[in-house]
């Protein structure tokens, strides 16, 4: 290492290795020291199918020799590109003079995470499980649940490790299941907020001048109080809502997550563990909830069978063996016209089953959940950031 400069690891997270370099890396020699620390550490994290991150932001100065050594190990990684993150002008000015085809360059290193998070969720989808013992295909979709999970919570960690200060990745997960717990938000939901918004833009107040609202009013059945502010009774109450004014055998709630770009599976109603582990993360057709979020409203598959773009897809018959022939998907659109998620009704046998009443009544429900959410996030989910803000800051100063 060249006298001035200096390289700590930071595992953040379980789909990302970050290297903190600090420093003069303008002189003699900070070639050859990059070198020494980046080929191995490249290899190791290719070996473990992790993407590595250099935070560059405390770097006073590189050089074109600093440059080529960053250059020759990393092009030809392709799609794999070695992300570079909070490079100064100086820095950005010698990265940029010549095409680095394996680097990708991001403003931030909080952005840098967030686009790992994305990569991995537009990884490839699993297919629907083969014939196997139910005790082994049980194990595989608790496995696919969690890696579908610890990879945002991983990068949500490396975050508040970075933004804070704190001490080690277990401080994070702690300061984040501490915000879970205060506000009853999901960790993966907590986690998401923190990848998704954007940098506090205070010291103590991540969103000052915000406004509380009262939440909309929810005419869900069974009639009796839910708790808007608890998010899985809301959703259960609305599943079976669902069921009840179109008559329908089985029913599911997808929600839309910005963070990985796509419609992630909420909750249901009489659907088996291979259909929820095919449809746990959809990012996009021929799922016929993702074919009512693009168009933006309801669409009907009267048989899924006979459909072209299911029939003979991993989606179609997964829905086919949870004992389903037609499914209607109604978008939760706000009045702004964005989607919030998609509710999903079953029937076991082809038909389109749906009369206007009912299909009017689900496109009410749809649009109350599309209010609900809009709340929700604007309040509890904020207020659970504020919490998390409060707490890290407390922990820098």
């Amino acid at each position: 290492m060249t006298t001035g400069a200096s390289l700590t690891v930071l595992p953040v997270a379980d789909r990302a290795v970050v290297l903190r370099l600090s420093g003069a890396w303008d002189r003699h020699g900070a070639g050859p020291a990059l070198s020494r620390e980046l080929e191995p550490r490249l290899a190791s994290a290719g070996r473990r199918g992790l993407c590595l991150v250099l935070d560059v932001s405390g770097v006073s100065g590189t050089s074109t020799e600093f440059r080529d050594a960053l250059d020759a190990p990393t092009r030809d990684l392709g799609a794999e590109s070695v992300l570079v993150s909070g490079a100064c002008p100086a820095v950005r000015a010698v990265l940029t003079a010549v095409e680095l085809p394996g680097v990708r360059l991001c403003p931030t290193l909080e952005e840098a995470l967030a686009l790992v998070c994305r990569a991995a969720a537009a990884g490839p989808r699993p297919e629907a499980a083969r014939a196997v013992p139910e005790d082994v295909r049980s194990e595989v979709f608790g496995l696919r649940a969690k890696a579908r999970t610890s990879g945002l919570i991983g990068i949500a960690q490396g975050i508040l490790l970075a933004r804070y200060g704190l001490p080690d990745p277990g401080e994070a997960f702690a300061l984040l299941r501490a915000g879970s717990q205060h506000h009853n938000v999901p960790l993966r939901v907590l986690a998401a907020a923190v990848v998704s918004a954007p940098a506090p833009r205070a010291p103590h107040e991540w969103f000052p001048g915000r406004r509380h609202v009262p939440p909309p009013v929810l005419d869900l059945a069974p009639p009796g109080p839910v708790d808007v502010r608890d998010r899985r009774q809301v959703l259960r109450a609305a599943v079976y809502t669902a069921v009840t004014v179109t008559d329908a055998d089985a029913a599911e709630i997808h929600l839309t997550d910005h963070t990985r770009e796509a419609l992630v599976l909420e909750a249901h109603h009489a659907l088996d563990a291979a259909y929820r582990d095919c449809l746990a993360l959809v990012c996009g057709p021929p799922a016929v909830c993702a074919r009512a979020q693009a168009a933006g409203k309801p669409v009907t598959v009267a048989d899924v069978a006979a459909d072209p773009a299911l029939a003979g897809h991993p989606v179609g018959r997964a829905t086919l063996a949870a004992g389903s022939r037609a499914v209607h998907s109604t978008p939760m659109m706000t009045t702004e016209g964005e989607c919030k998620g998609v509710v999903s009704v079953h029937r076991a046998g082809p038909d389109v089953w749906l009369a206007p009443a009912q299909e009017t009544a689900l496109g009410e429900l749809a649009g109350d959940l599309a209010a609900w959410r809009s709340w929700y996030r604007r309040t509890v989910v904020l207020d659970a950031l504020e919490y998390l803000h409060a707490r890290g800051t407390g922990w820098a100063d």
